[in-house]
């Protein structure tokens, strides 16, 4: 089981190809409402919807199985599981390694006894039931009028608009949020998606750039060293499969310039102090300043591909060639985007509650 979290703790478990995966949420105070509705909406949105994904069809019909009782938290460990009802074990074999997944690596850390089916605990699958806990968060940090989105901003070559570029507010993210492919220049949704297409037609696979912003956090938050907004941010979305890279404001390119070009003037603004620019994504000292929390995260290409790829047979040690057959997503980037979202609402409201209590909540 897979755990994380002081105050909102979770336990994560199952596999790709098990009867069910689900998570256990404790700590929750007693007598709040789930949000059905968006909890529905949010599996909806990250589940595989057209040819720009796997044929793989998941309801994901979740059961709250406990801690939930007339429409209301009891305040005991929240029980969620959702059943796996459309695997397909046989396109897998545990003696051949896929190249740049888990086959490897688990067969020697788990001495052989992992469930290789699909992936199994290490599969991307097992972000539906994070999206239910991003929903329930989402909800309480929206009573609070802190406000989470994403866009996808890059896919391969092309790229978005950036946060940057545009005023930050809550109806820009609210549109972003309830969109299946969401970017703020939706001129660039068709290239984006000829890019997967023509990568799923020649048997490979594209990878991508999210970027986040989180509004309407005062100042104040984080605990340096090991508990910085960054740190617990960075611990949690290196979590998701297939995020390689993750970088706060300008990240990167902030060490192609001068202090002069990257550091953020304090302005008064109506009796509140805030800064002229954020080149520092909203964080400094690992604290937030006010203004918005922006990072970007690095999305791998899917690693499932039909190109012939050189691998080994674990059980004979040869060398052969493997050409993978079965339900694989060409990208996941605009499926992964609402696991992002999902993620940063629970590490916020995680980093919250960890200041004020779990009274917070309620």
């Amino acid at each position: 089981m897979s755990s994380f979290g002081q105050v909102i703790h979770i336990d994560l478990f199952g596999e790709s190809h098990g009867e069910a995966i689900g998570l256990v949420i404790h700590n929750l105070p007693a007598g709040l409402q789930l949000d059905k509705e968006r909890i529905s909406k949010a599996l909806y949105k990250r589940r595989p919807k057209s040819k720009l994904s796997t044929a793989r069809q998941e309801q994901d019909e979740y059961q709250i199985i406990s801690g939930y009782f007339n429409d209301k938290t009891t305040g005991t460990p929240l029980t969620i599981i959702i059943p796996n009802t459309d695997t397909r074990s046989r396109d897998y074999s545990p003696e051949i390694l896929r190249p740049s997944h888990s086959d490897y690596t688990a067969h020697i850390r788990y001495d052989g006894y992992h469930d290789y089916r699909g992936g199994g605990h290490f599969s991307g699958r097992l972000t539906a039931p994070l999206v239910i806990l991003g929903a329930i968060c989402e909800s309480i940090l929206n009573d609070h009028e802190i406000q989470i989105g994403s866009h996808i901003s890059s896919i391969k070559d092309v790229s978005d608009a950036e946060f940057s570029s545009i005023e930050l507010n809550k109806e820009v993210l609210e549109s972003l949020n309830s969109s299946d492919f969401p970017t703020i220049d939706n001129a660039v949704v068709d290239q984006y998606q000829q890019i997967i297409l023509d990568a799923k037609a020649n048997q490979d696979s594209v990878g991508g750039t999210i970027e986040t912003a989180v509004i309407g956090v005062p100042a104040g938050y984080g605990t340096p060293f090991f508990e910085k907004v960054e740190s617990i941010l960075s611990h949690l979305l290196f979590s998701i499969p297939a995020v390689k890279g993750l970088e706060f404001g300008d990240g990167f390119a902030m060490t192609r310039k001068l202090g002069s070009e990257t550091n953020d003037p304090f302005i008064l603004e109506n009796g509140s102090i805030k800064t002229s620019s954020n080149h520092s994504g909203g964080l400094q000292g690992g604290i937030t300043n006010g203004m918005p929390i922006v990072f970007r995260t690095a999305i791998k290409p899917t690693s499932s591909i039909g190109k012939p790829q050189q691998t080994v047979n674990i059980d004979t040690m040869e060398a052969i060639t493997l050409e993978l057959k079965g339900r694989h997503d060409p990208a996941i980037v605009h499926r992964v985007i609402h696991v992002i979202n999902a993620i940063t609402s629970y590490a916020i409201l995680e980093l919250i509650v960890r200041q004020e209590g779990p009274k917070w909540m309620i």
